[in-house]
């Protein structure tokens, strides 16, 4: 099962994470053949590409997040933040920052360039599901299974909202290009599109 997919900013490659605990790089050029990243002990749940296209991150249910060098030898270094199953990445604007949400309802902020640790905020009453920077990185939204979504102030760590209308758990969380609604999905069968202006 694949449990995850991501577009390398150079459109060259697509990235994959599944249930057979592996990343895989595809390349879009048959001459070249895909690249097979083995490190992670259980599901990946999610890989995203910094801007440069040369860092993979992925977050598994082995509790770790990975940062893959995006070559063929496919070196990484192991981030351990979170005390439960990682479900959700992103990668801030410039790539200096990796955001990430876990099982353990935390959302934490590492830094790429040093993978140290840098803030985390206890945002959620379950697992959360999705997380993602704004387009300018001053805001973060957050979506669990608490049916919630949930929009940070970077800055501050402060809740600027809670948007309450799902009946079931939130599996996705998006900001929209410009930065001014958020769209979630849930397993209640609906998609809510939320002005964050407002």
């Amino acid at each position: 099962m694949v449990h995850t997919v991501a577009f390398n900013p150079n459109l060259k490659q697509v990235v994959s994470g599944s249930a057979d605990n592996t990343v895989m790089v595809w390349n879009f050029k048959s001459t070249m053949r895909p690249y097979r990243f083995i490190g992670h002990t259980d599901h990946v749940y999610d890989v995203k590409v910094a801007p440069s296209g040369n860092l993979i991150a992925s977050c598994s249910a082995d509790k770790s997040i990975r940062l893959w060098n995006n070559s063929v030898e496919g070196h990484s270094q192991v981030i351990k933040t979170h005390s439960a199953p990682v479900r959700s990445l992103c990668f801030s604007q410039n790539g200096q920052l990796l955001l990430s949400g876990s099982d353990d309802m935390q959302l934490k902020i590492t830094n790429v360039s040093d993978r140290k640790f840098v803030f985390s905020i206890q945002a959620h009453q379950n697992w959360i599901r999705s997380c993602q920077f704004s387009p300018d990185t001053r805001l973060i939204a957050s979506g669990s299974d608490d049916k919630t979504v949930k929009l940070w102030d970077f800055t501050s760590r402060q809740l600027i909202n809670a948007f309450a209308d799902h009946e079931q758990g939130v599996n996705s969380v998006k900001f929209h290009p410009d930065g001014t609604c958020i769209a979630s999905g849930s397993q209640d069968s609906t998609i809510k599109i939320w002005d964050i202006r407002s």
